[in-house]
């Protein structure tokens, strides 16, 4: 056993470049050089050249598979199918060999091998623009502080250089304390924020901004509880137009749609496109009748549909309708018994979600406990746009929507919470964000939903966090903010429940499952991978592993 600070070593040469090469080999354009070449003078001929190498980084920062996988790694979700790696995390099952632990470290270090290789060459390019080398320097700055949050996060201290290190400093060097690579993305941030422009014209629209610098720097220290910093950075989004001009979109739910790229709450998105780049894990999320699918890789919990308060702003209790007159975003977010579903493409057609799995006449694929199927009753709706136009032709479910990653509800929140825990909450903090945010979602003009509650910190801060949980939910942030509270061994290991039903005896019951278990002494960081430790035998482990 190790103790925190005693993190392996990692085979970054032999191991991640090798995958990192790989992956070039399918971005660059088919007249360069041999991607073994990557630092030959060879290659640094041109601004596209350099281009397809940043554009590869992009790639490699992040993808919409991962943010679907990091819900599924919260209670927003029951992991019904299947048992693959983020279901036997997320039930506390893992161990060292876990494939996803080492495949994750390897994608992360591969990812970073890029932006060091970019960053060591691109002064080569003779006749480039300075503006524009400085801002591909700021954005692979950017990429790599991304990259370096997601490893300390989720294995804490981890090998940290920012230079293309050798093998065999690669096989001896030591890992660095996580609040040294914290202190350090903040002050890359920080310095990116200052030379990134605030927009972009429609042919890089998409690429990182000086606001995406300082929203990301805000959910960096939100993470770490480093209250000051958050409101620092939000403050500098909500209170200034300096990095950029950003305001709440109108329409919740059209947020996510195609129609709706680049809406002014979007502050950083994954860019996809048709054939080119897409994603499709929307597929096995959405109800059978809609889909056709084999099977439902994830359901929303009870707990989470729960969490949505009435229109009203009043708590729902079980005395209550279960879906009438509830906070409009659970029928934005959530397909539920009775959802009106319009299918993709032209056709306008339109079926009715059926769950209940003690009506006799319900023959479809979506009732509650059919094999494969939802066990809680509930499907994602957020990220489903029907408009034609989002998907890639005919019945593929290939999805070129670009996949929100930061948007200014977001920041809103961030700087709520940050002003609650410094104890400077007050009726002008709240109406400039939690209130903007339940008037955008359609809450009843009523003191109880929109004005400022009194009771002080301890109050509000359920308030604000079951907020948070509802404007976001689905969006990858759940597991990240269970855990930054401490609260994943309580909420992780409840049951998970689904929809409740009359059954036949006449009483009400919820469908509840019991498989997932959250070890507060080992599961708040993932194993060093066993493959790392096969490389290098100084490698420790985190404790539990």
């Amino acid at each position: 056993m190790r103790t925190k600070n005693m993190k392996p070593s990692i085979n970054y040469l032999s191991g991640c470049l090798t995958a990192c090469i790989l992956l070039l080999a399918g971005c660059v354009e088919l007249d360069v050089v041999p991607t073994n070449k990557f630092t030959d003078d060879t290659y640094w001929t041109s601004v596209e050249k350099a281009s397809s190498l940043l554009n590869m980084g992009y790639r490699q920062m992040n993808d919409a598979g991962r943010i679907f996988r990091d819900e599924r790694l919260s209670d927003n979700l029951y992991n019904s199918y299947g048992n693959d790696d983020a279901r036997v995390i997320a039930n506390g099952q893992a161990n060292t060999s876990t494939a996803m632990f080492d495949n994750y470290w390897g994608d992360m270090y591969g990812g970073i091998k890029t932006t060091h290789t970019f960053l060591a060459n691109v002064d080569r390019v003779e006749g480039m623009d300075e503006d524009l080398r400085n801002r591909m320097k700021a954005e692979a700055r950017f990429i790599r502080a991304f990259l370096f949050f997601q490893l300390t996060n989720w294995y804490g201290d981890v090998p940290f250089f920012t230079e293309d290190i050798t093998l065999e400093i690669a096989t001896t060097i030591t890992p660095t304390p996580q609040a040294t690579i914290v202190d350090f993305i903040h002050s890359e941030l920080e310095e990116i924020a200052e030379i990134l422009p605030t927009s972009y014209g429609p042919g890089d629209r998409g690429r990182i901004t000086a606001g995406a610098a300082m929203a990301f720097n805000a959910r960096v220290a939100l993470n770490f509880n480093d209250w000051e910093r958050v409101k620092t950075y939000t403050d500098k989004l909500i209170n200034s137009t300096q990095y950029g001009t950003y305001t709440l979109f109108q329409n919740y739910e059209g947020i996510f749609h195609f129609a709706n790229q680049y809406n002014s709450e979007i502050i950083l998105d994954i860019q996809y496109a048709p054939e080119v780049r897409t994603w499709n894990e929307i597929f096995t999320y959405v109800p059978f009748s809609l889909a056709g699918v084999q099977y439902i890789q994830a359901s929303p919990t009870q707990d989470l549909v729960d969490t949505y308060l009435m229109k009203d702003g009043s708590k729902w209790d079980e005395s209550k309708d279960p879906y009438a007159d509830r906070d409009p975003r659970l029928d934005m977010t959530i397909y539920r018994h009775g959802s009106a579903i319009q299918q993709r493409g032209n056709t306008g057609s339109v079926y009715n979600v059926n769950v209940d799995p003690n009506d006799a006449d319900n023959d479809t694929n979506d009732k509650i406990g059919r094999e494969n199927g939802t066990q809680t009753g509930y499907f994602y709706r957020k990220f489903y746009d029907p408009n034609p136009a989002a998907w890639t032709g005919g019945t593929s479910w290939d999805c070129n929507i670009n996949f929100v990653v930061l948007r200014f509800a977001d920041v809103l929140l961030m700087y709520a919470e940050a002003m609650n825990e410094l104890d400077q909450m007050d009726a002008a903090v709240w109406d400039k964000t939690i209130r903007l945010l339940r008037e955008r979602a359609g809450f009843d003009n009523t003191a109880l939903a929109l004005d400022f509650p009194s009771g002080g910190k301890d109050a509000l801060r359920p308030i604000i966090r079951d907020e948070r949980r509802v404007e976001l939910a689905l969006e990858g942030t759940r597991v990240y903010d269970i855990r930054r509270w401490r609260i994943a061994e309580t909420v992780m290991n409840a049951p998970r429940r689904g929809a409740k039903f009359d059954l036949s005896t006449g009483t009400l019951k919820y469908y509840e499952y019991r498989n997932n278990t959250f070890n507060e002494n080992r599961d708040y960081l993932w194993a060093i991978p066993r493959q790392q430790w096969l490389i290098n035998k100084n490698l420790g482990q985190n404790d539990g592993y």
